[in-house]
């Protein structure tokens, strides 16, 4: 027994098809261009690059809360500071690396450092122990 396929039920099938196929090429434009996460979308550094030294925090504080309100998480990004406010973004720099982050605690860190990282911030940063890192405000910060 032999079927014929219906007009209609042929033309639904290939505007299914033709939409599927526009899906994917939309898909590849986005994901060539970046999505919505591109550099481009990072706030500008300001000014020049400074040195501090900087140490991991105590992995004995995730779960705490910081002098400025913010909790530290297992992927918090995010520096203790004793002289910029609450909530400054900055960037971070070490090596090849920089990664835009804030200040989420107030306070000195312990020995000569500037910086105290979250352990996230640090493992990012493939920082183990007290390194010397590149610093600069990044512009919304200074707003």
């Amino acid at each position: 027994m032999r079927r014929s396929l219906s007009p209609a039920l042929a033309q639904r099938g290939i505007a299914l098809a033709a939409v599927a196929l526009l899906a994917v090429v939309v898909g590849f434009a986005i994901v060539s261009r970046g999505g919505s996460s591109s550099e481009d979308d990072l706030p500008e550094r300001v000014g020049d690059w400074y040195q501090a030294r900087a140490a991991p925090m105590d992995s004995e504080l995730e779960g705490t809360t910081t002098a400025c309100g913010v909790r530290v998480g297992p992927k918090a990004l995010g520096v203790t500071d004793p002289v910029l406010p609450c909530g400054s973004k900055i960037y971070i720099g070490f090596r090849d690396q920089d990664v835009l982050t804030q200040v989420i605690g107030t306070g000195s860190a312990p020995g000569a450092v500037r910086f105290a990282l979250t352990p996230f911030l640090a493992e990012t940063l493939g920082i183990e122990r007290t390194a010397t890192v590149r610093w600069s405000y990044a512009r919304e910060g200074l707003e």
